[in-house]
């Protein structure tokens, strides 16, 4: 699907005073599947396997706040910044809002902190009763395993201003090709997609306020890994053994952490299984989802 087609499907609804982009479409007599995309990115990574999974399931997307299409206010979320705890909230109050009941999901980067919330509310009584199954692609899902790139080592230190300042096409395209597999780099006219809904509202300019989500998975390291433990016979990971931020070694972790959920190894792929590999990822998805 192409850009301008994805951009003219989007809807909208306001969430603490900020307006938020959403998608829905596959089979809406199936059971929901909430697609959670992951930084710096948007729900435009799930376009290509969009088709595929919504053969068999509703779809759910949107973009989070600071992302996409989506507000993108300096002080994030009603001035208080950018956490996982109100991206979580702000799920909550989209599946509310489509009276979505029981649902799985399926998490990617960013989005797998929030998987793991979700799970976590669930587990304590707080919320996400009716999350069935959940999914994860390359992700921090361990922060011991996680290997961040300058982009992030940068936008988390004291400098991390300064970030936004440099941020360019040329060098999000640097950084970001980085984290691909050796045989699935993304094209130039990919890269320019990626950066057109990234600086969209000077999104490229709050980089750096977006990664507190590092510092959130190791407040909840403990907690998180738990809800993992608890769930263990309804979660699974697809993983792109050649991502140099999450690859091999975490999903190694995951084997170790959770022996009894699903995995499943992609040699030849990087951090973005869903972009790099969209026909593998939507057919062992659909495998583990019964769809």
């Amino acid at each position: 699907m192409d850009t301008q087609s994805w951009r003219d499907k989007a809807r909208y609804f306001e969430f603490e005073g900020h307006q938020i982009a959403y998608w829905t479409g596959g089979n809406d007599k199936a059971k929901p599947l909430l697609l959670v995309h992951g930084f710096p990115t948007c729900a435009f990574d799930w376009s290509q396997t969009w088709q595929a999974l919504g053969a068999n399931h509703r779809l759910i997307a949107c973009d989070m706040l600071g992302f996409g299409l989506s507000d993108k206010p300096r002080n994030g979320f009603a001035g208080k910044g950018y956490t996982i705890h109100w991206q979580t909230d702000l799920q909550a109050a989209l599946l509310k809002r489509l009276a979505i009941r029981d649902f799985d999901a399926l998490v990617h980067d960013y989005g797998v902190s929030v998987g793991q919330e979700m799970l976590a509310r669930q587990q304590d009584g707080f919320g996400f009763e009716e999350l069935g199954q959940c999914l994860f692609l390359n992700g921090g899902i361990f922060p011991d395993q996680h290997r961040p790139v300058t982009m992030q080592k940068i936008g988390v230190s004291p400098f991390g201003f300064l970030l936004g300042l440099l941020m360019s096409r040329r060098a999000f395209g640097n950084s970001f090709s980085a984290v691909f597999g050796p045989q699935t780099k993304p094209s130039e006219a990919e890269l320019d997609a990626f950066w057109d809904f990234i600086r969209h509202k000077d999104g490229h300019r709050i980089t750096h306020t977006l990664l507190h989500y590092i510092a959130d998975r190791r407040t909840h390291k403990e907690r998180w890994e738990r809800a993992l433990r608890s769930a263990e016979d309804r979660v699974g990971l697809i993983n792109g053994a050649l991502d140099p931020v999450s690859g091999k070694h975490a999903y190694d972790k995951w084997r170790d952490v959770v022996p009894n959920a699903r995995h499943h190894l992609l040699p030849d792929i990087g951090h973005y299984p869903q972009v790099e590999a969209p026909e593998r990822v939507a057919a062992k998805a659909l495998e583990w989802l019964g769809g």
